[in-house]
């Protein structure tokens, strides 16, 4: 292995570790959320992460890792010593905020909330966005009357 590759996958195995580690502090996401949000394999990040990897990372996946934490892929290009400026995609507007959400928002990241009410804000967020949801013919059963 030349020394140029060498560095180039200690290079972006900082970047990925930087961006993994951010997504865990600002966003409490684990290993595993990060790859769902991205869409690339807890087996492929880590061998990035580890800088175990023979030939470079598909384009296609780490442009799909940068989208999902919401970094910009130059940056990994860069690391990997690509020779590619890429044109980002324009991002798309925000999504309608409902006044509830917004209002949780504003607690996570208000100083004055305590650290456990934080956590409880997103551990109750984090049940109701994966519980399961019942059939359809399930809840309209309970809607007649018996």
């Amino acid at each position: 292995m030349t020394e140029s590759a060498h560095a180039r996958k200690i290079a972006f195995a900082a970047f990925v570790r930087r961006a993994l580690d951010d997504a865990r502090a600002m966003r409490a996401w684990s290993g595993t959320e990060a790859s769902r949000r991205t869409g690339v394999s807890r087996q492929t990040i880590n061998r990035w992460v580890r800088g175990d990897w023979v030939s470079d990372p598909e384009a296609e996946r780490v442009v799909a890792f940068c989208e999902g934490l919401g970094l910009n892929p130059t940056a990994a290009f860069a690391a990997l010593g690509w020779d590619r400026a890429a044109t980002p995609r324009p991002a798309p507007g925000p999504p309608p905020m409902d006044p509830d959400v917004e209002a949780l928002l504003r607690r996570l990241i208000d100083p004055n909330v305590s650290d456990a009410e934080k956590f409880h804000i997103r551990e109750t967020i984090r049940y109701l966005a994966y519980r399961p949801t019942l059939p359809i013919d399930v809840r309209k059963m309970g809607n007649r009357a018996g």
